[in-house]
């Protein structure tokens, strides 16, 4: 059985429903995981999802924040919530496949503007996300398990437009870089879209501040998708929907996927 999964940071999905229902009817993956969904859970439009075929969903929200969603074609059954640094934002859920599957979707902190947690909270915030991320992988090693969504970090120096720029730059500074290492590590995890595309430029995010964001391409790889070597050495068809952050409205995030032989 083969399962395309994809993730995306849609920036509100109720004021994206129709991109989201185009990226369902177009590329059709089995799941669609969503990020910064920005909607209580009752509120997420989920009528028109179920006429395209995804019945199933698993979500956590709050009111103009955060949030996050598993759409699926496929039967899902909850499988709980982790609450990040005791902050109640909900910034993590977990869905349970037929055959045993776990799938996380994430959204990790942005982390605002200045990497010094001394003098700003939201990248402390951010390192003690990752810190305690790091820390539940080492006590429940992860199995037969797959991580997306948006982390927030481009961890390679080809993740990013220009490695020496952004080294000061939020998302791609060192200690972040050593941070989210540290958590996959500690968690066994695959990085299965590297894996499948090891070289050359890849990014999924690019700034909404440029006028024309496809010709400076001064994009960064903050979405990723992960997977237990169990399942990952089943991954492939890794790509990003570029075009997606063109359409009319857009995220200023592009879907990934990749798809498992479960």
């Amino acid at each position: 059985m083969t399962l395309t999964l994809a993730t995306w940071n849609i920036n509100s999905v109720r004021l994206r429903e129709a991109l989201v229902q185009r990226l369902l009817r177009e590329e059709a993956p089995d799941i669609l995981c969503l990020q910064e969904c920005k909607s209580p859970v009752e509120k997420i439009p989920t009528e028109g999802f179920a006429a395209l075929g995804y019945g199933h969903m698993v979500a956590r929200g709050q009111k103009g924040y955060n949030g996050v969603a598993i759409l699926s074609k496929r039967p899902l059954e909850d499988a709980g919530h982790r609450d990040f640094v005791g902050r109640g934002d909900a910034r993590h859920v977990a869905a349970r496949l037929e055959d045993g599957t776990l799938i996380h979707n994430l959204y990790i902190p942005a982390g605002g503007d200045v990497p010094d947690r001394d003098v700003n909270d939201k990248f402390g915030h951010k390192l003690d996300f990752l810190t305690e991320l790091r820390d539940w992988f080492r006590a429940e090693r992860p199995e037969r398990s797959v991580l997306v969504g948006d982390l927030n970090i481009a961890p390679r120096e080809d993740d990013v437009w220009s490695h020496k720029q952004l080294l000061k730059v939020v998302s791609h500074t060192p200690i972040e870089v050593a941070h989210l290492s540290d958590a996959q590590q500690a968690g066994g995890w695959v990085d299965v879209t590297r894996a499948d595309i090891p070289e050359g430029p890849l990014y999924s995010w690019w700034s909404y501040r440029a006028k024309d964001w496809s010709a400076a391409d001064k994009g960064r790889r903050l979405d990723h998708i992960w997977a237990t070597p169990d399942l990952a050495s089943g991954a492939g068809g890794s790509r990003v929907l570029r075009a997606a952050r063109g359409w009319d409205g857009p995220s200023d995030h592009a879907p990934v996927f990749a798809s498992f032989d479960l």
